[in-house]
């Protein structure tokens, strides 16, 4: 094994957060220095492995980087870590949205700094080892390691809204119940799967490419899948099971709103994909109709919701909740251009939500308020905060040259080649939530920066010092996916094509065994 580089990002900002707790807590400049140094290490090293792998894997794909040590050996438990043309892609946007994270600017976070970038940083590390992890115990482990944190955070340091009896314990309760149920069904469907598999291979494994190689019965396969998807799309808040989110998105500060939305539902479709598709095929092609349907409830009803709201976090948020429909009517497409749709359009929404929850959170800071009615006329008084805010505006309604169009286009396009009529109708509604993404984003953004000057936001200050490090590293994200759609598409592909030749084959392989039966 080389040089470990997977375990090396994975722990800087572990490594980080155990440095800030020997730092004094009144020293919150240097905490919030080794917060984001230490990010930036993974940043940096994520940047470098992702263009070594475009350049030297992306034509015979698989997983690169990797390092195997065993940990328990009775239970068949594997240090195993990796990356592909799919994990690499939710690896750097974890780390870009992580990296910027520490420097967004919110209000609540002055007290308390040291115990909040400390969980922080360790929220960071477990996203991102969900992520690298080849091995599915390990992959659960990460994830448990990201509920805990994230609940703290949002009771210590978030905040109510305004228009609604929302309080930031009842949504970080709310939200931990929810991601607590889901997790309860992907761990029953997880062991019921690591034990049927020892009964085929005669021994545990938690190795996805080798679970990925047993024939599971197509009863098991639906039924587990049925479970693994009801725990994986909750997460990826899909109708009607979304409505922790955007409480979740309101009561949490401006750093774990942008996780949250950027990269920790993101974990869902990852899993569904990663797991349930290319382990259980027969499974995802049973349940691919619903989840179909479902997903369209995600996309009409989410911005049907946002037309109505007045707090600029339930904005974003139930706008987030729609974004996803557009994830699940491509995963449910279950053909290599729908999922190529499918994923990078995870990767376009993590990099759009955390802009506009960063410039949201900046404009909640300087005037205390998110009632989009008592704003108004800000772009006079906060010109560089207004240009991020319109950039992930316009990001979020799919403007060309930006990094949201070429995804959405490319989920339709799968869906309309399933050439099932059914998925043809259901692609064709959820295209209206485009249209109602237009209204509500652009009526935000012109009742929130545009219109008369008021003089009592005069007071006001405009984003400076290191709070600029969000608005261009994220911009430039943005604006660099838009225009050069190859450097994201190309790798997803890369990623997605074992995973729809394993749809295919045990597509193939069931048809021809249902033939063979009606003719015996």
């Amino acid at each position: 094994m080389g040089f470990p580089v997977l375990t090396v990002i994975l722990l800087a900002p572990i490594i980080g957060a155990l440095i800030s707790v020997f730092i004094p807590k009144e020293n919150s400049k240097v905490i919030k220095a080794v917060a984001g140094i230490t990010t930036f290490t993974s940043l940096a090293l994520t940047i470098v492995i992702y263009f070594i792998y475009y350049n030297q894997n992306l034509a015979t794909g698989g997983f690169a980087f990797t390092e195997d040590i065993p940990w328990v050996r009775d239970l068949g438990v594997v240090y195993s870590l990796g990356v592909d043309g799919f994990s690499l892609p939710m690896l750097l946007l974890t780390n870009i949205i992580g990296f910027t994270s520490v420097f967004s600017r919110s209000w609540s976070v002055e007290k308390r700094a040291k115990e909040f970038y400390i969980l922080l940083l360790i929220l960071i590390g477990g996203v991102m080892g969900t992520f690298v992890a080849r091995d599915l115990f390990i992959f659960f482990l990460f994830y448990e390691v990201v509920v805990i944190p994230i609940y703290i955070m949002v009771i210590i340091w978030g905040s109510g809204s305004k228009t609604k009896a929302v309080t930031k314990e009842y949504a970080g309760m709310k939200l931990t119940i929810y991601l607590l149920i889901g997790s309860a069904f992907l761990l029953a469907a997880m062991i019921w799967m690591y034990m049927q598999a020892a009964v085929y291979l005669g021994a545990p494994t938690f190795d996805i490419a080798t679970l990925a190689k047993v024939d599971f019965p197509a009863k098991f396969q639906i039924i587990a899948f049925g479970m693994m998807a009801f725990g994986f799309t909750t997460l990826l808040s899909m109708f009607p099971f979304h409505s922790w989110s955007p409480d979740g998105y309101a009561g949490a500060p401006t750093a774990v709103s942008m996780i949250h939305a950027g990269v920790l539902k993101k974990i869902g479709g990852y899993g569904l994909i990663r797991i349930g598709l290319f382990i259980l095929p027969l499974g995802a092609k049973a349940w691919a109709p619903v989840i179909a349907i479902l997903a369209v409830g995600n996309v009409v009803y989410a911005a049907l919701i946002c037309l109505a709201q007045k707090d600029m976090k339930y904005v974003v948020g139930y706008s987030s909740v729609s974004h996803m429909g557009f994830v699940l009517i491509g995963v449910a497409s279950l053909n290599i251009i729908g999922l190529n749709g499918a994923v990078a359009n995870m990767f376009a929404h993590g990099v759009m939500s955390a802009l506009f929850f960063s410039m949201v959170g900046y404009i909640y800071a300087a005037t205390k308020s998110r009632y989009i009615p008592d704003l108004g006329g800000l772009a006079h008084q906060m010109p560089v905060a207004s240009t991020g805010f319109v950039v992930a505006a316009m990001a979020s309604a799919g403007l060309p040259g930006l990094v949201s169009f070429v995804p959405e286009f490319t989920t339709f396009v799968g869906a309309f080649a399933t050439k099932q009529t059914n998925m043809q109708v259901l692609s064709i509604i959820a295209l209206t939530g485009v249209v109602l993404g237009a209204v509500y984003v652009l009526r935000m953004v012109a009742n929130v920066l545009f219109g008369p000057r008021k003089e009592e936001w005069d007071h006001v200050e405009d984003i400076k010092g290191s709070y600029l490090i969000p608005v261009v590293v994220l911009i430039v994200f943005i604006v660099t996916f838009g225009i050069f759609p190859s450097l994201l598409m190309d790798m997803v592909n890369s990623g997605m094509q074992p995973i729809a030749a394993k749809m295919v084959q045990a597509t193939t392989a069931a048809a021809a065994a249902a033939q063979i039966g009606g003719n015996i």
